[in-house]
């Protein structure tokens, strides 16, 4: 079986038009691509340029950000404990300071020579 000019011509017109519709469908999903990228940035950015909502009895950002814990007071001392601190685990009890020692007084009756 011979191939004829006809049929190859025909298999390179189908084979260039399955290409041309290839490269047609790349673009056009590039482009849903973009313009979905597009709308979800003005979306959010939209939303970014509005203001908040007040609403009696709300958290106040300006408050909140200035409140302290009650650990943090001054005069609290710190136990390096974070987890003590914030109730995860029991806290140690505080160790006294170790006291020096001092060195030992001489018995004068010890002293006079008599054993």
């Amino acid at each position: 079986m011979k191939v004829t000019r006809k049929d190859k011509a025909a298999a390179e017109r189908q084979q260039a038009e399955q290409t041309r519709q290839r490269v047609r469908v790349g673009m056009i999903g590039l482009a849903a691509v973009v313009l979905l990228i597009g709308l979800a940035s003005a979306i959010f950015s939209s939303v970014n340029q509005q203001q908040p909502v007040n609403v009696i009895g709300a958290a106040q950002p300006e408050q909140v950000a200035n409140m302290s814990a009650p650990a943090s007071a001054p005069g609290a001392t710190a136990t390096n404990e974070p987890l003590a601190e914030m109730g995860v685990t029991p806290g140690a009890a505080p160790t006294p300071a170790p006291q020096p020692e001092s060195p030992p007084v001489p018995n004068p009756a010890a002293s006079n020579g008599t054993l």
